[in-house]
Order: C-alpha cells, then structure tokens, then sequence
C-alpha cells in the first residue's frame, strides 16, 4: 500500500511543536485569488473590474498566509490566473516546506468576464492531462500533491488506462502524492472508486479533497476508513459557498444562522472560523482549505485555530445536515459573483 503523510503546519509563534493545538492545519485555496468571479454567497458587493489590482490584492493573500505559517497552498489551471500567480509567488522563496497542490482537468473559459455564458470547461482526458501539465510542472520542486480535478463517474477518468499510467509516470519521477478532488450527491461513491483503482498491484490514489460542512457532513461516511488506509484528506468548501453566513433567501437555516451566531459571540471570533473548525475537529488530521478573497478574511480565517468546539457544541452543528441531493441542488443554483 502506497502511504501518504499527513499535512501539518506550525504557528512562527508555536512555543512547543508537539502540541497538537499549535499545529496549523489549514491551508490555502486559490479560487477566489484567481478568478474575480466565483461561485458563491457573496456577503459584501466588491469590484474586481481592475485585473491589475486584483491580482495584487491576491499575490498579498498568499504572502499574508505564508508570514502565518500557512505551507500548503492548493490551486488549478481552472482558477483563471491562480496558478500562475503562485508561480510568481514562489519565485520569491526559498523554503523546502511550502507544499503545493494542483490539479488538472478543467480550463478556464470567462476570461475574467463576470457575464461569460460559461466560466469554466471539464475534460480529462490525456490530452488535456498532458497540455496542463506543461504548465504545472513550473511548480516542481514545491508541487507535492497532484489531483484530478473533479473526478466523476460520468467522465470514465477512473478507468481510463492511458491517464492513470501518465499519472503514474508523474507520480513515479517527481515523487508527487496523486489525488482526486470530489464535487457532486455521489462523492462517496467515487472515493470508494478511487480507492480500488491499484497500479502494480498497489493502491494508487493518496489524497482525497473533498467538499465537506455541517450542511453536507458525506464524507463522515468513509473517513475513518481513509484515515486507516494512510490516505490525506483535504477538506473544501468549509463554508458552504457562504451558505453559512445568514442571508434572507435562505429563511430554511435561520436556526442554523442563529446557532452559528451564539458560538460566534461564545468564542469571540467569525462564523467563519466557527464552520472551518467544526471541519478541523470532526474529520482528524484533515488539511481544511481557507477560500479567502482577502487578507482581512484570511486573518479571521486563521482564529480557528485559537479555540476548540464542546462536544455539544459540535452535536448542535452536525443536526444542520441536510442530504447530499439537497445541498448540490442548492448549491448548483449559486451564481457567479
């Protein structure tokens, strides 16, 4: 069986490196640091008309994290200029534990068009695996962690022979933890997929990104069982697409707005951190990305790690489920803003 350490990242000001409560386990997405427009809840309006200025504001995002002791950093061709900008940003480092994770298998289409009929296109096949990969591997030595960007049942890359062995090839020359990212009501299906696919007689998939909140607690179904088999785990979409924050079209969570509220006020820190920890606690040693926009959401992002939920505390959170057929309904009604 292939093995696949866990990620774990230290506070600069950690006083003692054993101590599970110093260790930062959050890490870094980039979709909304490379795309003005994404998918989601949008709390505030804000203009990301002026490209320039936003690709600043995003690079000071990424140089924020990384001065808090953030070392992983996940990111996609499909997240417009994300993926060249930590490019740009890692050209400024020199420091053997940052960690990068990319993906392959969607392409960015709206050319940062906030009315593009079409934002983003899936295809993963080989060709598009090796076109993608041009421009990826620009991330070695810092690329440790290769995915498979929304892999489905649908689109047959679980069984496809020639971009599992290019994958391996990759896996094999440059030392990379290969993995699958999961969208969509049948997450768990693909992962159990996923976790079947073997190369040389050994387990090929290491490391499973997968969406995961009170809303949509899936992935509890099999995490113990990846935990056991050695696999990471990295969780996504923590805040629901800011379905977590209260807004008047959803009046179905006001319960869940006001319980989120209480815990808020009860620790002194944002819904947000509220929803990451609950992912940090529930699902152990999981990486839980932080989607921030900006440095002020990415410092309030981080307050997760300065305070740890009650057992009652999580009970409460976790009777918000709703089934998976309802969230990715919902969630496919979400705009590009």
């Amino acid at each position: 069986m292939l093995s696949s350490n866990k990620i774990y990242f230290v506070f600069n000001n950690a006083q003692n490196d054993n101590s599970k409560k110093n260790k930062i386990m959050i890490g870094l997405g980039t979709a909304a640091l490379g795309r003005p427009q994404y998918i989601n809840v949008r709390q505030e309006d804000c203009d990301n008309s002026n490209l320039t200025e936003f690709r600043k504001q995003s690079f000071s995002v990424i140089e924020d994290a990384y001065n808090a002791g953030i070392r992983y950093f996940d990111t996609a061709p499909g997240y417009g200029l994300a993926e060249e900008l930590v490019l740009e940003w890692l050209q400024t480092k020199n420091d053997k534990t940052i960690e990068i994770g990319t993906k392959w298998g969607y392409t960015y289409t709206a050319n940062f068009d906030v009315n593009a009929a079409v934002h983003e296109v899936k295809e993963h096949s080989l060709a598009k695996l090796n076109e993608q990969w041009k421009f990826s591997k620009q991330l070695l030595p810092y690329l440790k962690v290769y995915q498979i960007h929304s892999a489905t049942l649908e689109t047959g890359v679980l069984e496809n022979e020639d971009v599992l062995n290019e994958l391996a090839h990759l896996k094999k020359e440059h030392n990379l933890k290969i993995g699958i990212t999961t969208t969509g009501t049948n997450q768990i299906e693909v992962i159990k997929k996923a976790l079947k696919v073997e190369i040389d007689g050994e387990q090929f998939f290491d490391l499973f990104q997968v969406t995961y909140n009170f809303l949509d607690q899936s992935l509890q179904e099999i995490s113990e069982e990846l935990l056991s088999q050695n696999k990471s785990i990295v969780i996504k979409e923590a805040l629901a697409n800011g379905r977590v924050f209260r807004n008047e079209n959803y009046p179905h969570y006001q319960k869940m707005y006001a319980t989120l509220e209480d815990l808020a006020s009860k620790y002194n820190v944002g819904i947000d951190a509220i929803a990451l920890k609950y992912g940090l606690q529930t699902i152990p040693n999981a990486t839980v990305l932080s989607g921030a926009s900006n440095t002020n959401q990415f410092s309030e992002n981080l307050k997760a790690n300065a305070f740890m939920l009650s057992d009652d505390d999580i009970e409460l959170l976790s009777s918000f489920k709703v089934s998976p057929d309802f969230y990715w309904t919902e969630r496919k009604q979400l705009q590009w803003n």
